[in-house]
């Protein structure tokens, strides 16, 4: 009879170490670039740079014959926070506006609007978030510390003989606006242009806008980088990211709230605003057709001052 003898291949034990050492290696590759991809990502958005006006002197020559001046406070961290301070003339009403610029602008960047408040009577702040123009902080927090700023410089105003301050903010300043909001009722109204509702969203969208690449592969790795960035802030920094939370802010605000958001803004979707305006039913939301990011003074400026002026006039 034939030998019915069974071939049996034994791997030798060296072979499995060797794999079980090359898993490991690639495993350990692989998290240290994820790593230092998260820290990257993370210094990128927690440092940007700064742009100034290039002197220290305010823009008198946007409103000739209004009252500039160059004003700080110190945040409660111990931040020194810079802004411009304009009064329409030597005897100004109580009504005042802060306008906050968005991200990598400065104070600078919202004079453009100072003309149409200052008109209208009103007296304009126009501060430069920390991290930007010639305002302390080291870091942009995206809300995390900025909310309490502007909390500081109602304050201020307060002080200054504001007895009605409104807010004016776009993209990252209309974000700060809305979480403030939610701490203290120190607005009688706000308008928030291009406002993102969830900074984690708003991050993946970013990253993915970067990569040279379709479908699913931008998106897994869009949320391993804002995933990683925000463990790598909160481990090396302490800055819990989770707590950046305009929607919840908004559900929780009694300040009336107006929404503009442009619907070609490549930057922040427009849907952004849509969420911000379902958690909270007294708010008011205008879509601007053809208008990109924080476009709509420029795209349609006689509605954009008139929606503006007339929000806050009504409140």
């Amino acid at each position: 009879m034939p030998n019915d003898s069974v071939s049996v291949s034994v791997i030798p034990r060296v072979s499995i170490a060797k794999r079980t050492l090359l898993v490991g290696a690639a495993l350990g590759t692989v998290s240290l670039l994820l790593t230092g991809a998260a820290a990257v990502f993370c210094e990128a958005t927690l440092r940007v740079p700064r742009r100034t006006s290039g002197s220290p002197a305010p823009p008198g020559a946007i409103y000739p014959g209004a009252a500039w001046s160059t004003v700080g406070i110190r945040a409660v961290d111990g931040a020194v926070l810079e802004a411009w301070f304009v009064r329409p003339d030597a005897k100004p009403g109580g009504s005042c506006v802060v306008v906050l610029h968005g991200i990598a602008d400065s104070g600078s960047g919202g004079a453009g609007f100072a003309p149409m408040f200052l008109a209208a009577g009103y007296s304009v702040l126009l501060p430069d978030s920390r991290g930007h123009g010639r305002s302390g902080g080291e870091f942009v927090t995206y809300g995390l510390l900025e909310k309490r700023d502007v909390l500081e410089w109602a304050h201020w105003m307060r002080r200054e003989g504001c007895a009605r301050i409104y807010g004016l903010g776009e993209s990252l300043g209309a974000a700060i606006l809305i979480q403030s909001s939610a701490i203290e009722p120190a607005f009688n109204a706000v308008v928030a242009e291009c406002p993102f509702a969830d900074l984690r969203a708003i991050g993946e969208y970013r990253v993915r806008q970067m990569l040279p690449v379709h479908g699913w592969i931008p998106n897994g790795v869009a949320r391993v980088a804002v995933a990683s960035g925000m463990a790598y802030a909160r481990f090396r920094y302490g800055f819990d990211f989770r707590e950046v939370a305009p929607t919840a802010a908004m559900a929780q605000t009694r300040t009336p709230i107006l929404l503009i958001h442009g619907m070609e803004d490549q930057r922040i979707p427009y849907w952004h605003s849509q969420r911000l305006a379902r958690a909270n039913p007294s708010a008011v939301l205008w879509l601007v057709p053809h208008a990109d990011h924080v476009s709509a003074s420029s795209t349609d400026p006689v509605g954009f001052r008139l929606r503006v002026l007339d929000w806050f006039a009504r409140h």
